[in-house]
């Protein structure tokens, strides 16, 4: 049986504009979490190491990730409303994209929590950092995928059109 939270997931294939929204509502004073993904890479980049050897063993770099959100999760308040950049969901996403295999543990905690709502974004024109090294191809692959995982797992995730930040913001918080 699912632990029923008060969470809000926002999330979305790359570039589309996730991280900007989750920001925009921390300043309006709403609790929010970390995307573990660029968090992971920042930490190893401080180290020494480059996003190219952070990224080549594609497994250890998404157990790596799984274990940071796994932690998160375990941490957070159920009864809190938490705006989330990505939850576990979006793990299993990623591991069908690169081909990985996983085992039942991944869809026992990705079945864990019972999110209250799932926002998608849609995408945004792509535009690669030091993090972001999809190419568009590869951008709409893992969007779909991330909408077929959520559905998959009985969700209905609320598609976010390409509005202005300040509007997407006011539209995620008028359909909660």
């Amino acid at each position: 049986m699912r632990i029923r939270t008060n969470w809000i997931v926002i999330t979305g294939g790359p570039c589309t504009g996730k991280t900007t929204v989750v920001n925009l509502l921390a300043e309006k004073g709403y609790l929010t979490t970390i995307e573990h993904a660029r968090h992971y890479i920042d930490t190893q980049k401080i180290q020494g190491k480059t996003v190219e050897d952070i990224r080549r063993n594609k497994r250890e770099f998404q157990l790596k990730v799984l274990k940071l959100q796994i932690a998160q999760e375990a941490e957070l308040n159920v009864n809190e409303q938490i705006f989330m950049d990505r939850a576990l969901p979006d793990a299993l996403a990623y591991h069908r994209f690169l081909g990985l295999d996983y085992d039942d543990y991944l869809v026992e905690e990705c079945d864990r929590y019972q999110y209250k709502r799932i926002f998608i974004l849609d995408r945004l024109p792509l535009t690669n950092d030091y993090a972001r090294l999809e190419d568009e191809t590869e951008q709409i692959r893992i969007h779909t995928l991330i909408r077929e995982v959520y559905a998959e797992l009985g969700y209905h995730p609320v598609r976010v059109p390409v509005l202005p930040p300040d509007e997407r913001v006011d539209f995620i918080l008028r359909n909660i």
